[in-house]
């Protein structure tokens, strides 16, 4: 029974002790189990750094800093020769041709992205009644086999440069998705949306 009074006397004592120890600083926050979690070891790029720091001395006051000069992102494919204008938009109809070859694996992976960035408005068939044309979300989406493009002609004779062009562009309400789709994913997501202009 003593060893129990014991035990419950010293939990009061640390409690209270945790209790008053807490309550002295407002701003405290007691206990710190992570503390790198409140004091990152990285620097904070939207932050002034210390110029006095010889190998921050570099950084001209601030962490954000430009590529250097030259240099591309790794996978990066430039696109300056097709530049977001109609001539640009003809131009690459014209002369783009899709590099990646027809095959089962190709058309599954252009099927699949298509289903994600595409779809909600063209449909799953292409059809230009996807989900958020159905809840009037969005309207005056052409559909593949029987629709107008606003640009002129007929959406079943897109060429694959002037789809490719429309993804990394965009176009009327449609963004670009050029941050989202890479360059090759964009010629599977062209080479699915042909079949779909087929019908297929």
């Amino acid at each position: 029974m003593n060893k129990n009074k014991f035990v419950y006397t010293a939990f009061l004592a640390i409690a209270f002790a945790a209790t008053v120890s807490a309550c002295r600083d407002k701003r405290s926050t007691g206990l710190e189990y992570a503390r790198n979690m409140y004091d990152a070891l990285a620097l904070n790029p939207d932050q002034p750094v210390d110029t006095t720091n010889k190998l921050l001395a570099s950084f001209k006051g601030h962490t954000a800093q430009v590529p250097p000069a030259n240099t591309k992102p790794v996978g990066f494919t430039e696109y300056d020769e097709y530049p977001n204008t109609k001539e640009g938009y003809e131009a690459a109809g014209v002369s783009m041709v899709n590099p990646l070859p027809v095959d089962t694996l190709n058309l599954a992976e252009g099927k699949h992205l298509f289903g994600v960035f595409c779809s909600p408005c063209h449909g799953e068939k292409g059809d230009g009644q996807g989900h958020l044309v159905k809840i009037e979300k969005f309207s005056g989406v052409p559909a593949y086999q029987t629709g107008a493009s606003s640009r002129g002609g007929n959406m079943v004779d897109l060429t694959p440069g002037k789809i490719y062009h429309t993804i990394t562009y965009g176009v009327n309400n449609m963004g670009s998705h050029a941050s989202q789709i890479t360059p090759t994913d964009r010629w599977k997501v062209v080479m699915y949306v042909q079949q779909l202009q087929k019908g297929q």
